[in-house]
């Protein structure tokens, strides 16, 4: 019996022994992770659509000159009217490009009917025939849609998801559709997809905390983009702040939104005009920017960079203004024309100017990107106008 005692307790000390072990091993790996950021749990960093695989978000903070890999979704077939599209030659042509341009008139509304020998375009100054002509009523359209999840957007939550719901109740039905939130870094949360009832599902899982990375996520986005299944291609970016996480800057910003020909809508909520604050202690200082202050600069530059627009509102009350706003960029993608041209001497590549008339509308406003990047070269990303 003494014996049998024995080895008991010599069991008991052991398991004991055991359990030390494990639990410091645990504590050490937990030690070692402190430090790392980690989404919540309510921000899938991966989901899956239809089954299919996985998709991965980009890496934050690319540089400029680089490119990510996203595989792209599979192409689903086309229903109802059938898309008009450049024929595969021109397409392939050497410094083949379109553009989406906008026309409204004096009192806001769209000028729709419009012809291709209505429109005049000009690569730096001179003018190029345009070699393929789109009204885009019914054209589909790929779009990211990019929701600033950082702290201080908690209170307004509730009024991003309402007005973006809306946004995508207005879209065709054939628009594929990917969805972002970010924070310290961007958070793929819907994958590209037709089925808008799964992005409406995803708007749910907004939740807000950590800093703004703002600079990277639209990287991210305009990268992501590229893979939708559809020649055009359009970003909305709903934000309340300045960028304070992401390793890439402004003009790396501006290099990528010149060169991928991206429209960048975006909705800053803040103050525009809000002066950042220091405080200087002995010789030493810090600041900061103002808690209510918004972007515009950056989302302005964007917007006028790639013939968007951008909508500013200084609060959001109940949220009907940001619901208005997004209603109105889903319509203006349905108000659109594309038209495509060749600039001369694409050998050479490089950075070029354009600008596009309507001559029989003078009074109209005509919004197109500045300018396009064609061959192999690249625009400097220094100078951000």
């Amino acid at each position: 019996m003494a014996t049998r005692n024995r080895n008991l307790r010599s069991a008991r000390w052991l398991a004991t022994i055991v359990a030390v072990l494990v639990l410091s091993l645990g504590l050490g790996r937990a030690s070692a992770q402190q430090g790392s950021f980690s989404p919540p749990p309510s921000l899938p960093q991966n989901q899956t659509q239809g089954g299919g695989a996985t998709l991965e978000v980009p890496a934050p903070g690319h540089q400029s000159g680089e490119t990510a890999t996203i595989p792209p979704p599979p192409m689903a077939p086309q229903t109802g009217q059938e898309l008009s599209v450049a024929p595969h030659e021109l397409r392939n042509q050497n410094g083949y490009e379109q553009v989406t341009v906008t026309v409204v008139n004096q009192q806001g509304s769209y000028v729709t009917g419009l012809r291709n020998d209505d429109f005049k375009l000009y690569v730096d100054g001179i003018q190029r025939p345009i070699e393929f002509f789109r009204h885009d009523l019914d054209a589909p359209v790929s779009v990211g849609i990019l929701v600033d999840t950082s702290g201080s957007m908690d209170p307004k939550i509730p009024q991003a998801r309402a007005a973006i719901a809306e946004f995508i109740s207005q879209l065709n039905e054939r628009d594929d559709v990917f969805l972002f939130a970010f924070a310290n870094r961007a958070y793929l949360l819907q994958p590209f997809t037709t089925n808008h009832r799964m992005v409406l599902d995803r708007l749910k899982l907004l939740k807000a905390f950590g800093q703004t990375a703002l600079f990277d996520t639209i990287i991210d986005g305009l990268v992501m983009v590229q893979h939708g299944r559809w020649d055009k291609k359009a970003l909305l970016v709903v934000t309340d702040g300045m960028d304070n996480e992401s390793q890439a800057e402004l003009p790396q910003v501006v290099s990528y939104a010149r060169r991928l020909g991206v429209l960048v809508y975006s909705i800053g909520i803040g103050n525009a005009n809000a002066a950042p604050f220091s405080i200087a202690i002995g010789p030493f200082g810090f600041g900061a920017a103002a808690d209510d202050q918004v972007d515009a600069v950056t989302l302005r530059t964007l917007s006028s960079e790639t013939g968007a627009r951008t909508f500013i509102l200084k609060e959001v009350g109940d949220g009907v203004a940001m619901r208005q706003d997004c209603e109105s960029i889903s319509n203006e993608l349905r108000q659109q024309y594309t038209v495509g041209f060749v600039a001369p001497d694409a050998g050479r590549g490089g950075y070029r100017n354009l600008r596009v008339d309507v001559p029989g509308h003078p009074e109209a406003t005509v919004r197109v990107r500045k300018g396009v990047t064609v061959g192999s070269g690249t625009e400097s990303a220094s100078a951000v106008p």
